[in-house]
């Protein structure tokens, strides 16, 4: 994403998901999202609207599609222009976007200081006004998508990462029990190994998945108050980050990844980290709420029937000695954002994504875990809708780092992570950079 100028007010109000609350409401429907079209003026004139998403391949993307289709069919003049890009793909080109100022009208936004940088640059619209009532629905999921006090965007799904695993591959092992401490995670590593098993994907030649790693092993090292502190103060002087940086150290030294997993991107094809746990090559991944649907449009696209019910999923263990609370998550959502310049139907079509006919859908299809209360009980897959009690009962969820931090802070984070999986860097020098980055914005 483009570097933009940080608001630290903005940060701090945004960096943290009260997911608690995240996907409560009053038990109400609106009306105003409950049908495609809101009525008024809308779709009485030729109108284009642009909508970006990431759902590229598969059951996912033809949803859309269809989606946009029905909205367009209800609201006669008004044409949706849908491009469906790959995960990456779409955030350089939203990055490019932005800095050029021909921004697509509906775009994906993930909250905290990204979110910040783009309401400082005025290129999303402030939403309070025109989508209160989706708004009110949603509750407190869009909390993280507010900047003094403001709603930017509208929250479509909100999660947590935790470990997708193949439990045959488990049981082929002799793993009876998903673990819960790394002394347990350790123990599972070294019986996957000895069956001749590859224990862990991971996609580091993207960055962001070995990231996840340094950012969990500090919520697992940190506790919650000194977390907050450093989201607040960008300050990351308590050794509970360095600590995260050690941990990770020790799991890089068993050697649990997959052959080239340097260069491994995330989510793309069969040989991607995500396809490597599709196509059963590893039996775990650290990944988000979105995995299921992700491999599903990966087995479509090879023609391959994936793991099905073998799919299930456990929380990153806890780190003995830590000082985060085992229960704490990482995890983040997606959210709708339109454009500054663009038309009042472009809100319409955000509103209507939120509608609890198109939410159904999206968890019908396990494409990630739904914000509108009334689509909740819609997700079809087990293993993705046990995620919903953890992430709704999670004493707290911290926001993914580089998205918390903004671009240049979160960048040069995620740069020395990498350098570290590559042995080039130590977990103090992942602080070291980070606070060099977090001083330079101050």
């Amino acid at each position: 994403m483009a570097r933009m100028r940080r608001a630290g007010a903005g940060i701090a109000l945004a960096a943290t998901i009260a997911l608690l609350a995240a996907c409560g409401n009053d038990g109400g429907s609106s009306a105003s999202t409950d049908d495609a079209t809101k009525g008024g003026d809308a779709g009485k004139k030729d109108v284009s609207i642009t909508w970006w998403h990431n759902s590229n391949t598969g059951e996912g993307k033809d949803y859309y599609d269809k989606v946009a289709a029905d909205f367009e069919a209800a609201n006669p003049g008004v044409t949706i222009d849908v491009n469906a890009m790959q995960h990456e793909d779409m955030v350089t080109k939203l990055s490019a976007a932005m800095q050029s100022g021909d921004m697509p009208d509906i775009y994906m936004e993930r909250g905290g200081g990204e979110l910040v940088g783009h309401v400082n640059a005025g290129v999303t619209k402030d939403l309070s006004e025109a989508a209160a009532d989706t708004i009110a629905k949603l509750g407190g999921s869009v909390t993280s998508f507010q900047v003094d006090g403001k709603t930017y965007a509208l929250p479509f799904s909100m999660g947590v990462v935790g470990f997708w695993y193949n439990k045959a591959l488990f049981a082929d092992a002799g793993i009876t029990e998903a673990p819960k401490t790394w002394s347990e995670m350790y123990s599972a590593i070294d019986k996957l190994k000895a069956a001749n098993i590859t224990p862990i994907s991971v996609g580091a030649g993207e960055g962001w998945p070995a990231a996840h790693y340094w950012y969990y092993f500090s919520v697992r090292q940190c506790s919650t108050e000194a977390l907050q502190t450093a989201v607040k103060t960008l300050d990351f002087s308590d050794q509970c980050f360095v600590r995260a940086g050690e941990s990770l150290q020790e799991l890089l030294k068993a050697e649990p990844f997959n052959a080239g997993f340097l260069s491994t991107v995330a989510q793309k094809g069969a040989t991607s980290a995500s396809g490597m746990l599709a196509t059963g090559k590893v039996a775990m991944e650290l990944q988000g709420h979105w995995e299921p649907g992700v491999m599903q449009g990966i087995t479509d696209e090879i023609g391959e029937a994936g793991i099905g019910d073998n799919l299930a999923w456990f929380s990153f263990p806890a780190v003995e000695g830590g000082e985060g609370d085992p229960e704490t998550q990482m995890g983040g959502g997606d959210a709708w954002g339109v454009s500054a310049d663009a038309p009042d139907e472009a809100v319409d079509f955000a509103e209507y994504l939120l509608s609890d006919e198109v939410q159904k859908g999206f968890a019908e299809l396990d494409m990630g875990l739904p914000t509108n209360e009334n689509a909740v009980g819609s997700v079809s897959d087990a293993a993705l809708a046990s995620l919903l009690e953890v992430r709704d009962n999670a004493p707290f969820v911290q926001l993914y780092f580089d998205t918390a931090f903004g671009d240049s802070i979160g960048g040069a984070m995620n740069s020395k992570i990498v350098d570290l999986f590559a042995g080039k860097a130590s977990p103090q020098d992942v602080v070291d950079a980070t606070q060099a980055a977090a001083d330079a914005e101050k």
